[in-house]
């Protein structure tokens, strides 16, 4: 009893305790972590105006909304090309010494997953827009905008950079907006965030709980993927669910020559490679099939939903001919 009736003693002992099973559960695991997972070989520091924006990214609570793991769940494979691994986050360091927010997976995906976002969306035009009005992009977004990192102007003078503003957007607005340096820096870590490829020979983690694949009224299975459902996840953020682009940002695929003509392989390595449309004021495409690792069988479906949506009537391809052009165009690697 005189153990607990001694408060130095009790507390002295319960304190021990609590300082041991962190050193051993905590501390000392953490330590064998950062010895044994180290960056990957590809890697490269944050620049510093991506630094900054990892910063601003904190500071405007990003992290509340924005996962940065992938997860090894086959519903995850629209946020990247492979689930996450120790390896991805190792180059990551402290803020400072009192923040240890070196690493942002978040805990929760009310928005998209960021890990690969750089591969997904690496337009600057479409980031800045985004941020500026995320409804003048994806018209049902619930994102809040952040028009504090961006001001307006009368004219736009050499080294600025202006953000078009879709009509819809622009009441109020009498001059030209551009983006000050923390919208760009904002931007730029954005722009970063790229999943990496794995080292020549390491295998790749494998995405758990497929789902089944469907049948049709038939019982035969489907040849083709929802090309509508692949347009939602990998086209409709710059070229609209309507299909018609934006005013001086995004072409319309609504009335495309390209869609509605019949120059297959120009279409497919559009897909696959990107596309600079000739064209100024239009931002540089991705290479959207290729960061998605698209299957010919997706490359197909997305073709067919483009060619015969919003008032397009033209026709549609095969797999086989989509397959035929994909094994022989050059693909452009991931940077």
């Amino acid at each position: 009893m005189e153990f607990f009736d001694n408060h130095k003693k009790l507390f002295g002992t319960a304190f021990g305790l609590f300082a041991g099973l962190t050193i051993v559960v905590a501390v000392l695991p953490a330590i064998n972590n950062q010895r044994r997972n180290v960056p990957l070989m590809n890697a490269v520091p944050l620049s510093k105006e991506a630094a900054a924006g990892k910063d601003l990214f904190i500071a405007n609570g990003c992290v509340a909304c924005h996962t940065q793991q992938v997860r090894d769940v086959d519903m995850d494979k629209v946020w990247g090309s492979r689930p996450s691994i120790a390896a991805d986050y190792a180059l990551n360091t402290r803020l400072d010494f009192w923040r240890n927010t070196a690493t942002l997976m978040g805990t929760e995906r009310t928005g998209p997953d960021l890990s690969d976002v750089g591969n997904r969306q690496p337009s600057q035009a479409w980031n800045l827009l985004h941020l500026y009005q995320p409804r003048a992009i994806v018209e049902k977004s619930i994102m809040p905008a952040y028009p504090w990192l961006f001001k307006e102007v009368d004219s736009v003078q050499k080294g600025e950079v202006e953000v078009i503003v879709p009509d819809k957007y622009a009441k109020g607005i009498h001059g030209k907006i551009i983006a000050t340096t923390d919208a760009l820096n904002l931007v730029a870590y954005l722009q970063s965030l790229k999943q990496l490829p794995l080292p020549s020979g390491m295998p790749s983690p494998n995405f758990l709980y497929k789902k089944e694949t469907k049948t049709n009224a038939a019982g035969t299975t489907s040849k083709l993927p929802d090309g509508a459902s692949l347009y939602t996840t990998n086209c409709q953020s710059c070229h609209q669910p309507n299909g018609e682009g934006m005013k001086g940002a995004f072409p319309a695929l609504k009335g495309s020559p390209i869609v509605n003509g019949d120059d297959l392989e120009l279409y497919v390595n559009i897909i696959m490679n990107g596309y600079q449309v000739p064209r100024p004021e239009y931002a540089t495409m991705p290479a959207v099939g290729t960061n998605a690792n698209l299957s010919p069988e997706d490359v197909t479906a997305i073709i067919n939903h483009e060619k015969t949506s919003w008032g397009n009537n033209a026709k549609t391809v095969t797999v086989d001919q989509v397959k035929k052009i994909m094994d022989n165009i050059k693909i452009t690697p991931k940077n």
